[in-house]
């Protein structure tokens, strides 16, 4: 039997939770979110610095509900600020340890979750693990092609969740996640479609420089000759188009809302611009599920919706009616982050996967 502690890092609070284990089974022990005050984020000069903070933090938090760090047998967390990276479970040490604590290619607190697992397992003298990080990049070499050599397409999506959830639905099926090919698409804040083949996701959209559907604040793939028009037409800065790609497009910039449950709401409310918004999302989300097929050959087990608005009957109905031909749907709306990040640990633990290291840049 093992115990596992995950840590999770967020913007301003930090996701803890402990399983305990067993070879067939796991159960989720403890779980709670500490919440990080604005002033006490502000005392640190940069998010390396918030380690001790979130750290002390999380100790507390153990300490209330009893349990001893001394107790735990492996430690994992979330990752990130790595170069791109093939997906699994890595050993967080060396330089994998390196780059998170450098926040070497990105900047947000997910990075500590790595760091703060390595020091809690170090100091006990227990493995630490990241799972899955959002580095993850496992395009194949057409995919990475695009109409400008200079720009080719990059590897940016919710790696974590949609790689569990494609592993629910395979053991749903009586596959495993490496034998099968799913679609699959996260619908929250951000939208990601991708195609997972044989356990590698060779193409999904980038989600954060403006690549597949919109979403809630992202404006998705637009014409060039459109943004080319606004980055010259003297109304928008550079600044002002960065955020038109990343924060207020989509949803934002049609309704003025990054919620898709208030568009919704809207639109049941016979708001008919919202109702068309929404239907631009799914049929959106519809057209990339579509492109995906077309990647795996047709050859598909399962459409795999996942993310907050996988909650939405609306949004599933749409994409259902437009999809349903290509397979049978799996539906785990929300995320499982936590559960995700536990069971990567976990099938290292039980032998059923290796841990890898990381070696920085693919070749």
């Amino acid at each position: 039997m093992a115990k596992v502690l995950v840590i999770n890092p967020g913007s301003t609070s930090t996701k803890i939770a402990v399983f305990e284990a067993e070879l067939e089974a796991e159960s989720k022990l403890f779980a709670a979110e500490v919440e990080h005050g604005a002033a006490e984020l502000a005392l640190c000069e940069d998010i390396p610095d918030q380690t001790p903070l979130r750290k002390g933090a999380i100790l507390g938090a153990l300490e209330s509900a009893g349990i001893s760090l001394d107790s735990i047998d492996v430690f994992v967390g979330r990752g990130g600020g790595l170069d791109p990276c093939e997906g699994g479970t890595y050993i967080v040490e060396g330089l994998l340890l390196e780059h998170a604590r450098s926040c070497h290619s990105v900047k947000h607190p997910s990075v500590l979750g790595a760091v703060l697992s390595h020091e809690f397992a170090s100091e006990r003298g227990k493995p630490a693990y990241t799972v899955d990080p959002p580095d993850v990049d496992e395009l194949s070499p057409v995919a990475r092609i695009s109409g400008l050599k200079e720009v080719p397409r990059e590897s940016r999506f919710h790696a974590l969740n949609q790689k569990e959830v494609c592993r629910r639905a395979a053991a749903s099926l009586g596959k495993t996640y490496e034998s099968s090919n799913f679609v699959a698409a996260h619908i929250g804040g951000g939208i990601s479609i991708a195609a997972h083949q044989k356990g590698r996701v060779v193409d999904v959209n980038d989600i954060i420089n403006g690549d597949g559907p919109m979403a809630p604040t992202r404006c998705g793939q637009i014409s060039a000759k459109g943004m080319v028009d606004l980055c010259f037409g003297g109304k928008y800065g550079e600044k002002e188009i960065r955020g038109l790609i990343s924060k207020n497009g989509g949803l934002v910039n049609h309704l003025g809302t990054s919620s898709i449950l208030e568009a919704l709401n809207r639109a049941a409310g016979g708001d008919s611009y919202a109702l068309l918004v929404i239907d631009a999302l799914g049929y959106q989300i519809s057209k990339s599920i579509g492109a995906c097929a077309s990647v795996l050959k047709g050859q598909v087990d399962a459409i795999v919706l996942t993310g907050g608005a996988s909650r939405s009957e609306k949004i599933v109905g749409d994409i259902r009616e437009h999809c349903g031909y290509i397979a049978d749907f799996f539906v785990y709306p929300g995320e499982f982050e936590m559960e995700a990040l536990a069971h990567g640990a976990l099938r290292v633990w039980r032998g059923q996967e290796e841990a890898k290291a990381y070696t920085g840049k693919q070749d």
